[in-house]
């Protein structure tokens, strides 16, 4: 061993040893994190710069205009990267799209308070009573009645 290897390796040592036994045992001479501590991670996916509520809000409406549920007009709102989108709509399903456009858009967080109209719950209630439809039947289910204009098959 040469003579700068040796100072090399006592420094370290000696680095460790004064650090204290938690450091020898990690490696380093940070604290390790508390039990109760999440490790922090990024709220959105890396590559994307941190946009301000202006401009997530008008992402947001963007996305909005060019999606088929623009006919809803929702009001949307940004505070500390949380939209709140409010309004009504006919369609059930419009309620969990806007949702997700916002989310898509780099919101960290959304509350939906999109209301159905009462007309819209009713046909959906009455849609859940009838059962599956015909385009919801899975392959190889067995029908419960032939389609019309079918001769029923023998196996």
């Amino acid at each position: 061993m040469t003579a700068l290897t040796r100072l090399t390796t006592i420094l370290i040592v000696a680095s460790l040893a004064a650090a204290g036994p938690a450091a020898a045992q990690t490696g380093s001479a940070t604290r390790p994190p508390q039990p109760h501590q999440r490790p922090s991670s990024p709220a959105r996916p890396t590559g994307q710069s941190p946009r301000s509520d202006a401009q997530l809000e008008a992402a947001i409406r963007a996305r909005l205009a060019q999606s088929k549920i623009a006919v809803d007009k929702f009001l949307v709102r940004v505070q500390g990267g949380v939209a709140t989108i409010e309004g009504r709509t006919a369609v059930i399903q419009h309620k969990g799209v806007a949702t997700r456009l916002a989310k898509s858009a780099g919101a960290a967080g959304v509350n939906n308070h999109v209301q159905i109209d009462e007309a819209a719950r009713q046909a959906a209630a009455a849609n859940l009573t009838k059962g599956r439809r015909r385009a919801q039947i899975k392959r190889g289910e067995a029908r419960s009645e032939p389609a019309r204009g079918t001769p029923r098959q023998s196996r």
